[in-house]
């Protein structure tokens, strides 16, 4: 197969992958283009996503190395960072590189030296980042820009949908009038409950918000295709197309489970890879992309990268070794940390989660969705639902699911007899890739039946991440930066005494008005290690106060709480921040 002239890489943002209709989405109509782009590609049926949350999924997608060695296992800069990643590769064999959105999330640390960023328009205005249209001009752009500069190009565009905020859903999940209107709008009545989730009308109301923003980067990646038709390259450029993870609800985002990390995998080069065709026997990941498209540009693969390339596979042949895929998590955009590391083939996935011991509650970045809300709510009438609110707040140490007859993965196996087999072949896999990779969580997991070893692991991790300086783009804050973090929020805490062992955390915001909604993370942590105790989420906008309360648990009615609030997330990278208050008991306060 001959080299193409260029590369076109789209994503899209939290979307899984059975919300397209070629991977058979129980909602009609989701998604026409995504759908006309696979009949001119070869798609895959087997692909994963690494990581279930952005910026380190990503920074494996275009590194070729798993999260742990490329030093990108949260949402902070690795400014030292000497691995090269596909910027530097493509700009070495002479490509001219630009990106729409998702830039600080694409490298490790920024600025990174894209030749060209195309979040804004000619005059300099910020592109919306749920405009259909922009998402087409900024490709243009891109390839304008190329075009003009004499080279071939490698433009990625990272689609913000249908990444929260949904259309047209507003603050406790009010409708507002959002003036993105997708080509199709969803009802409640339109769409389908998926098995993970629970059969209710607040679910399904959150469910049309969703999969009216899946139809919203449909609509942005027609743009983008028909630009790249409009340049008249289209059969000289290989295209790309992926999601970074599951949708952002619960059992989905930020988790390894078989619907958080598959992914909608298609490429699409005319005349050479064939048409409408279907791989449905080789297990892919998204560390193996970085190498794969160098092959595909007949560009060398460089030393240490740990993902293979399957072009013999987009060249119509099969490749041994194909029959699993590994994946991991460790950190949330909060820097709370919760490692899990997942091995799946086909059939089977096992799932170890050091972090689990029964207490500690997992950071999901899903608690602040109104399905959330509504099964914590429904958890107090709902014995069901309150074993499954039970999963999504501790989970276990070790999970195993059959994911042919239980691809939600409702039902653990581990402790099955007749999966005892499967069972070492995994772990045994496992055990090997984490030798390989040299992870970290080696130490733990070795020692999976020592719960105290499994906790000394995971608090020395939180350890690390809680004393990570937090840069910005690379460098420290300036003096004037730091005060405008100061002033965006501000925070007290106040401790009542006995009999009510409460905290309440009184916050007040100064949210500027083009940011819109953000969401701020609230902490209660306390006891001789200051463990999580618990988190929630706030919505917030605009100019005032919100308010806070935690209860205390008795156990720590005689030591310091801790209260922090994460601003971050949707922020904007330079005004992401943490600000944190110690509080003794009443007894040790000074008058």
């Amino acid at each position: 197969m001959a080299s193409p002239t260029n590369l076109l890489i789209i994503t899209v943002d939290d979307m899984s992958c059975d919300s397209m209709g070629v991977y058979d989405c129980p909602v009609p109509d989701t998604s026409p283009r995504m759908d006309q782009l696979a009949a001119e590609s070869m798609r895959f049926d087997h692909a994963h996503v690494v990581v279930g949350n952005c910026m380190p999924s990503r920074n494996v997608m275009w590194s070729g190395r798993y999260p742990h060695s490329n030093g990108v296992e949260g949402f902070y800069q690795v400014p030292d960072a000497t691995h090269p990643h596909l910027v530097d590769l493509m700009q070495q064999a002479g490509y001219f590189t630009a990106i729409r959105g998702k830039v600080t999330h694409s490298t490790p640390y920024h600025p990174y030296h894209w030749d060209l960023i195309l979040d804004t328009d000619t005059d300099g205005r910020q592109f919306a980042l749920k405009d259909a249209k922009s998402y087409g001009k900024s490709a243009a752009m891109g390839i304008a820009a190329a075009e003009e500069a004499g080279q071939p190009f490698c433009v990625m565009i990272n689609v913000s949908d249908p990444h929260k905020p949904f259309y047209a859903q507003g603050k406790n999940g009010t409708v507002f009038d959002d003036p993105h209107v997708p080509s199709r709008v969803f009802t409640a009545d339109d769409v389908s409950v998926p098995g993970f989730l629970f059969e209710d009308p607040v679910v399904r109301q959150e469910l049309a918000h969703y999969y009216s923003s899946v139809r919203r980067a449909d609509d942005c990646v027609g743009e983008v295709l028909d630009a790249l038709d409009a340049s008249g390259v289209r059969d000289e450029t290989l295209v790309v197309f992926l999601s970074d993870h599951g949708m952002p609800l619960p059992f989905a985002k930020t988790q390894v489970y078989h619907h958080s990390s598959r992914t909608p995998l298609m490429f699409r080069w005319p005349g050479k890879i064939e048409e409408n065709s279907v791989d449905t026997k080789h297990m892919v990941s998204a560390v193996d992309l970085l190498p794969t498209i160098l092959d595909a540009m007949r560009l060398s693969v460089p030393e240490g990268i740990q993902g293979k390339s399957f072009l013999p596979i987009l060249e119509g042949d099969d490749q041994p070794g194909r029959d699993f895929v590994v994946k991991e998590y460790n950190e949330n955009s909060g820097r709370s940390r919760d490692p899990m590391r997942a091995i799946q083939t086909e059939n089977l996935l096992y799932i170890f989660n050091p972090w689990s011991n029964g207490e500690r509650v997992f950071a999901t970045a899903t608690s602040g969705t109104q399905t959330y809300k509504r099964m914590k709510q429904l958890a107090e009438s709902d014995p069901q639902i309150r074993e499954r609110h039970e999963v999504y707040l501790h989970r276990q140490p070790k999970e195993l699911y059959d994911i042919t007859s239980d691809p939600d993965c409702l039902h653990n196996l581990i402790d099955s007899p007749t999966h005892t087999a499967d069972l070492d072949f995994l772990r045994t896999t496992l055990e090997q890739w984490m030798v390989e990779t040299e992870d970290h969580c080696l130490i733990a997991f070795r020692n999976r039946d020592d719960p105290e070893a499994m906790e000394n692991y995971v608090l020395a991790k939180e350890a690390e991440a809680t004393s990570r300086p937090r840069r910005n783009g690379g460098q420290s804050n300036s003096s004037r930066q730091s005060q405008r973090q100061r002033n965006l929020v501000s925070m007290k805490v106040i401790r009542s005494a006995a009999p009510e062992l409460q905290a309440t955390v009184q916050i007040e915001h100064k949210i500027p008005k083009k940011l819109g909604e953000q969401k701020l993370h609230v902490t209660l942590k306390g006891g001789p290690n200051d463990k999580r105790i618990e988190r929630k989420i706030v919505s917030v906008s605009g100019v005032g106060t919100e308010t806070v309360k935690f209860d205390i648990p008795e156990s720590l009615k005689d030591d310091v709480i801790s209260c922090a609030v994460f601003v971050g997330e949707d922020f904007p990278q330079n005004l992401q921040h943490i600000q944190s208050s110690q509080v003794p008991p009443e007894s040790k306060q000074k008058n």
